[in-house]
């Protein structure tokens, strides 16, 4: 399941006042400020052969004072060593106007609750990445929706969102922008793989101290107490696992074979836990790394701003286990290995597929608000011969389920009611003004939507997939079929990736088990949403499904037949 809750505003924005601008200081001399504010220059790239390096770099962006503020900036705080003040008379006034800074925030932020109603905080800091319709369109929330008086309101809101919907062929970027962008990750992963392994897997040579902790760096370990439990077990089969040619250690790396890549609350942990059951099938320590569109960029929590990046070896590092398995079989130990397997690896990140929200802080923003790279860029530069599979439901559930699955107080159908209403208005105020692949990947957009609409304009992502990746590399299922004939189901994802038969005991413990994650009583217990809320989502989906069924050859993808998955 998508680890990510209710995306909220990216906070990693410029240092302001209260009053909406920069902090900077007035004097050298000026009494109140003692510590100066200097701004850093960034003449640097994002990363560094040296992972090293390229974990500790911290994030800095210049930012010309004569022009509009564009990302972020961080400023850094030196404190001058010539205070004019005794140390108990600036202690005291520094101490004073705390407090008053402090009663002063705390004011803001109770009049932010009372008058907006909204518990997410105040946002004192400019958008990154804004456009002025948001909240500037003369027909953005002048109506309340949440009656059936309103829905012809809404229907005007549908009608413009439709007149703007297109499909237009992305602009593909060139390999050596790629790498300009991810040098690290370019040198890490080689052009070529093992070529008597089904796995794309390498052998890396390992030039550390083989008594030290290969994984002691890692961040997935570091930040996640449930993996000590599988990097303990690493680190003791890892010195066993080097192989040793020409006085030099080298150690396996792979990747994964195929991917499950989306979508949220489509079913994608009942497929990973039933695919975990086959015996040629390993995954990931566990199921959602979302290295390739959060952790990379440093992202743990959208809430939580910028983290540490992961550079791509502490995401090789949990294929290690499934690895070392491949290694024993590709050289036949037979204390390890009683059967020779291909063994194949995945990974069941559901955010693959559509979270691209960090691209406006990384890459230059050329090409009219469309993000120049998308995750499936860099995946296909590295594997080109990669399955991917998707998996898919009725949008207008899949929304409300959404919508269930997170942790937000005082839910009703009426509340969900409300947020779409927003959300509909937040997007067709982008419409107005940029392309709809603009406003699909538009990050402002996204974090302020109250509901995650783009999720399901499942079309719009499979047709940019499409353009890198083959249509044979990938398979689209629906949950909706998958409920009611798993069976069938499993059997084409077997096929699909080319896996070994089963005796009739593996094949109905795979396919007889209880579905995986689903919605939890107390969700069940809020009913359905109500129905003018199903026919404003079903008009708002219904070209997107008709442009997917279109390319994917199935008119199942219309969702006319309404089924009810919990």
């Amino acid at each position: 399941m998508d680890d990510a809750a209710r995306p909220a505003q990216l906070p990693l924005q410029p240092a302001v006042s209260l009053t909406g601008r920069p902090w900077v200081r007035e004097s050298a001399a000026d009494p109140l400020l003692c510590p100066t504010m200097t701004q850093m220059d960034y003449n640097y790239t994002l990363h560094s052969s040296n992972p090293e390096v390229y974990r500790k770099r911290p994030f800095l962006l210049q930012v010309d004072k004569d022009s509009q503020m564009n990302l972020f900036a961080v400023l850094e705080l030196r404190r001058d060593n010539y205070c004019r003040w005794s140390t108990l008379v600036c202690f005291r006034k520094v101490k004073l106007y705390s407090i008053f800074f402090g009663v002063t925030v705390m004011f803001l932020i109770m009049a932010s609750y009372i008058l907006t109603a909204d518990k997410k905080g105040l946002l004192l800091t400019p958008s990154p990445y804004h456009f002025s319709n948001l909240g500037n369109n003369p027909g953005s929330f002048l109506f309340n929706l949440s009656s059936a008086r309103d829905y012809a309101n809404i229907k005007l809101v549908l009608k413009t969102i439709t007149s703007k919907v297109e499909f237009t062929t992305r602009e593909l970027p060139d390999l050596k922008d790629l790498k300009r962008n991810e040098p690290h990750m370019f040198s890490v992963i080689p052009p070529k793989f093992l070529p008597n392994v089904k796995n794309p897997c390498w052998y890396e040579e390992y030039s550390g101290n083989i008594t030290a902790d290969p994984y002691g760096a890692n961040l997935y370990a570091l930040y996640s107490k449930r993996l000590r439990t599988v990097f303990d077990f690493l680190r003791n089969a890892f010195r066993e696992h080097l192989n040793h040619h020409v006085n030099k250690n080298y150690r396996i790396r792979c990747l994964p074979y195929f991917y499950i890549v989306g979508q949220p609350k489509c079913g994608t942990t009942d497929l990973y836990d039933r695919l975990r059951l086959h015996p040629d099938v390993r995954f990931t320590t566990f199921k959602e790394p979302h290295w390739w569109t959060r952790k990379r960029f440093g992202i743990i929590r959208l809430s939580e701003g910028f983290h540490d990046r992961y550079p791509v070896e502490d995401y090789l590092d949990l294929f290690d286990l499934a690895a070392f398995q491949i290694q024993d079989h590709l050289l036949g130990n037979s204390s390890r290995s009683q059967h020779k397997r291909n063994i194949i690896i995945g990974e069941a990140s559901a955010s693959t597929m559509w979270d691209n929200n960090a691209w406006v802080y990384f890459y230059d923003n050329a090409t009219n608000g469309e993000p120049p790279f998308l995750t499936q860029d860099f995946v296909h530069a590295v594997q080109p011969d990669a399955k991917f599979i998707v998996m898919l439901r009725d949008p207008v559930e899949r929304l409300y389920s959404d919508y269930l699955y997170f942790g937000i107080a005082n839910k009703s159908a009426e509340d969900f009611h409300e947020k779409v209403s927003e959300s509909l208005q937040l997007f067709e105020g982008c419409l107005l003004e940029f392309s709809m692949r603009s406003c699909v990947y538009n990050t402002t957009l996204n974090n302020a939507m109250p509901v995650r609409l783009q999720v399901g304009l499942y079309i719009v992502y499979i047709l940019d997939w499409l353009t890198v990746f083959q249509r044979d590399q990938m398979l689209v299922l629906r949950l909706e079929d998958h409920a009611s004939n798993r069976k069938y189901t499993m059997h084409k994802v077997f096929d699909f990736l080319s896996l070994g038969p089963l005796t009739e005991q593996k094949e109905a413990e795979i396919t007889k088990s209880p579905a995986s994650n689903t919605r939890r009583p107390a969700d069940k217990n809020l009913g359905p949403m109500l129905p003018i809320t199903r026919e404003i989502l079903k008009d708002f989906y219904s070209p997107f499904n008709e442009k997917l069924a279109k390319v994917l050859k199935n008119d199942s993808f219309l969702w006319e037949n309404l089924a009810n998955i919990m």
